[in-house]
Formats: C-alpha cells, structure tokens, sequence
C-alpha cells in the first residue's frame, strides 16, 4: 500500500521538477551543489538556469502542478472533507509523506516566496493545515 500511495502521489506533481530543481540547487553545500547541478544538467539536458520554465509555459506548467495537489486533495475529501488527515483525525504514514513533501517545498522555496504561498492558499489551505498540524514533530528531543 505504501508504494502503491507513493506511485500515485508522486504522479500527480511531475509537473513541480522543473520549478524546485533549481532551488534545490541553490540551497545545497558547494560540493554537493556541484554533484547535484552536474547529474540535473544531464539528466534535463540543459543548465540548471534554463530548467524552470518561462512566461506562458511556466504558467501552464504551474496550473498543471497545482491540478496535480487537486488530485491530491480529492483523495482527503473522502474523508468527508473536513477531517485533516486521510484516515481522519489520526495520521498516516501518507499523510506524514505528503506533510514531508510540503515542508520540504516549504524550506527550499521559503515561507515568503510565491510559490509556497499558492501552494498554502490552494485547495482552501488544506496543504498549510497540513504542515501547521506537523509543527509538533519537528523539534527532536
């Protein structure tokens, strides 16, 4: 079920790659970000600084990103849509991938930037809720 869940999720944000790659980049140590830019380059077929999509396409691909966190959300509505987590009031392991997922969109991308701003207004907040109901895992004892 586990992998089944991570196949269907990480089909519904391909469309993301090409905007945080280059985030990813810019965040990691200099040893690393050399690896990273090097492997990314190769496998995109480009330099990392043409690898986030422009004007119209970068709209369309954002849209597409955005539809995929819509298919997402459907799955939560199930729940009858007013519960937090998948399964409902308790979370699950999916639920601690997707809040793994946005907490790390989150901190590369920044709480200040415009994109985690879309993504914490869409489908009426539920990814910032998500993230908000997480804060208490995030400090180790």
């Amino acid at each position: 079920m586990q992998s089944a869940f991570g196949a269907a999720f990480g089909a519904n944000h391909t469309a993301l790659w090409n905007f945080i790659v280059p985030a990813i980049c810019d965040k990691l140590h200099p040893p690393s970000q050399e690896y990273f830019r090097r492997t990314r380059e190769k496998s995109f077929g480009k330099a990392i600084e043409d690898i986030t999509p422009k004007g119209e396409l970068a709209v369309a691909e954002w849209a597409k990103f955005e539809e995929g966190m819509g298919n997402v959300d459907a799955w939560y509505v199930k729940n009858g849509g007013k519960r937090l987590f998948l399964l409902g009031e308790t979370p699950s392991w999916a639920d601690i991938v997707v809040a793994s997922f946005l907490a790390w969109m989150k901190i590369v991308w920044g709480e200040d930037s415009q994109q985690w701003k879309d993504i914490s207004s869409w489908n009426n907040g539920r990814w910032s809720g998500i993230v908000e109901a997480f804060k208490k895992y995030e400090t180790v004892v």
